[in-house]
């Protein structure tokens, strides 16, 4: 039993022991209960995920195409099949224990957000981004690739481009990104 196969809520920690060939003594030397073993699974996924991230994001020649390319990568859990096989139980999950256990996916969250946040940040310092809280827009383009996200894992029929471009679109408007600069990025592929 994996956690890609089922998820956490298919993690115990007998599974994990005899995987891990620990001792409940050594396992308990780690991790006080079940939950803060999920939490560090969210946290070393969302790592993992903020390294690819960061890795697309760097293509970037300014803010406004790394806030495009984060929201491109983030569609990958739509769209790409390697990367929806891996992220998209745990996701689901996670958004599930921002509900009941937000502590347990908080870090996760935050570590995820990271990369865009400081976009954000270096867009409002170099007055790309006017009048925003980064953090604050950080978890609304969060929202809307989100909403994105799930939209076409109900339907599966929205086209990438489309799908992409119109959320890049929304998203910069909402920053304050110039219509001209927002149709270049929204334009053209991250």
């Amino acid at each position: 039993m994996s956690v890609r196969e089922h998820g956490v809520r298919g993690l115990n920690v007998a599974t994990v022991l005899d995987r891990a060939q620990l001792s409940t003594r050594a396992f308990y030397r780690h991790f006080e209960s079940k939950d803060q073993l999920v939490a560090a699974v969210f946290l070393e996924v969302a790592r993992v995920e903020a390294t690819r991230l960061r890795t697309q994001m760097a293509k970037a020649a300014n803010p406004v195409e790394a806030v495009a390319a984060w929201i491109d990568a983030r569609l990958d859990l739509a769209f790409d099949e390697n990367v929806k096989a891996d992220l998209r139980h745990l996701s689901v999950e996670a958004q599930a224990h921002m509900l009941n256990a937000p502590e347990l996916v908080a870090p996760a969250y935050a570590e995820t957000l990271e990369p865009l946040v400081e976009q954000l940040h270096l867009g409002l310092q170099q007055e790309v981004f006017r009048d925003i809280d980064p953090v604050s827009e950080a978890h609304s383009i969060q929202g809307v690739v989100w909403a994105s996200t799930e939209r076409q894992w109900a339907s599966g029929d929205g086209e990438r481009d489309g799908v992409r471009q119109r959320t890049v679109r929304f998203c910069l408007r909402g920053l304050g990104v110039a219509p001209d600069t927002i149709a270049e990025v929204a334009g053209t592929g991250c």
